[in-house]
């Protein structure tokens, strides 16, 4: 049996994604294209959906992001509301989900149209939709799954397979190393169910898999060895219930906190450790945003062989501006996002067409000379 997977997003209306299709293959998926293609507006998106299912809180999401207003392409003159979606591909058939939020007063978001569908492969033809209604402002499709709404208490199962995979949908961005930064914090040593977004209970983390996976724990420390060879292994313990990220070095008999330890480190260790976590502590689908910042080039043919061995088994949606990291993927794992009138277009590279350069040059290289576009 494999894990449920995205075989389907299709946008319209939310920020510059004015009208685009993502078929992802069922392993990485790597969007590449110039700074302000619109590569983190997918990220926001699934962002978006995280909120939206996980807490029924869409409507804080869209006051934390600037008002519905900013949510939609162009603005609400422009596009009065924006339509989304998402299949899901499970062992025995289909799931489709979509929901239309339109802007209203004040600056908010409210659901003209949900609904959802479960297809099976041997019926040969598309199900009818359940609906949810209109004029609500957080997604009904959470009680759906719960067998809450009236006269769907049949579809709940599919309800509830939709909620649970994008719900789970994780957008890690690990950039945030300044100053007051989570990372530089002590932390909850409890809060170590999964890897928060931001890294910031990474030492909770560690912790625990020192104490409940010690042949991760292991691993991890051995991974970071092979790009930081000063690195001998983590030191993190609990007082009054709080941990903080602490290292050993094995050059010197002294151990650094976070504050000592410099950008790029802390987001190697954040990724290796978010890469080799326990397939329960895992979120169903994780978007990476930009993983190769401030990384050595070392680290990032690590990274990318790490996303490979994780995709196995995990879907992966990245967006990255680094060469080194794309050649760590194949071609028909590449997604090209370009920006045209303030509209994001993404295309496939062909790789019919391409197939003779790729015998003279690397997938990376390949964009570097613009051969797939994604270039300013």
């Amino acid at each position: 049996m494999h894990h449920p997977w995205i075989e389907r997003l299709h946008v319209r209306g939310f920020r510059s994604l004015a009208d685009v299709e993502l078929r992802p293959v069922a392993r990485a998926n790597v969007l590449i294209g110039a700074n302000g293609s619109g590569k983190s507006n997918f990220v926001h998106f699934f962002n978006m959906l995280s909120w939206m299912l996980k807490s029924r809180r869409l409507a804080e999401f869209v006051s934390r992001e600037g008002g519905a207003d900013d949510q939609l392409h162009g603005g609400n003159d422009t596009t009065p509301r924006l339509d989304a979606e998402i299949t899901i591909r499970t062992d025995s058939g289909r799931n489709d989900y979509r929901f239309s939020p339109m802007y209203g007063h004040p600056d908010q978001l409210l659901f003209s149209d949900e609904a959802f569908r479960y297809s099976r492969d041997d019926f040969g033809t598309e199900a009818e939709w359940n609906h949810l209604g209109a004029g609500h402002r957080e997604a009904l499709i959470v009680r759906a799954g719960q067998g809450y709404h009236k006269g769907l208490a049949a579809s709940w199962l599919t309800a509830r397979t939709v909620t649970n995979l994008l719900r789970n949908c994780a957008a890690y961005q690990f950039h945030n190393t300044g100053f007051a930064s989570n990372f530089k914090k002590n932390w909850d040593a409890g809060d170590h169910a999964y890897m928060r977004t931001d890294g910031g209970n990474l030492a909770a983390i560690l912790h625990r898999l020192e104490h409940e996976a010690l042949d991760r724990y292991e691993l991890i420390g051995s991974l970071i060895r092979r790009v930081l060879p000063g690195f001998d292994c983590f030191q993190i313990e609990e007082q009054y219930g709080k941990v903080a990220l602490r290292w050993r070095s094995q050059l010197l008999n002294k151990t650094y906190g976070a504050h000592l330890t410099s950008d790029g480190s802390l987001r190697f260790f954040a990724l290796v450790t978010l890469l080799n976590l326990p397939a329960e502590m895992l979120p169903g689908v994780l978007i990476l945003d930009e993983p190769e910042l401030g990384l050595h080039p070392k680290a990032i043919a690590l990274v990318g062989d790490m996303i490979g061995a994780l995709a196995e088994s995990r879907q992966i949606i990245l967006a990255t501006q680094s060469p080194l990291l794309v050649d760590a993927f194949e071609l028909d794992q590449v997604f090209v996002l370009e920006m045209r009138a303030g509209r994001t277009e993404l295309k496939s590279p062909d790789s019919e067409q391409l197939e003779s350069w790729l015998d003279e040059f690397s997938v990376g290289e390949m964009w570097q000379k613009n051969l797939l576009g994604g270039r300013p």
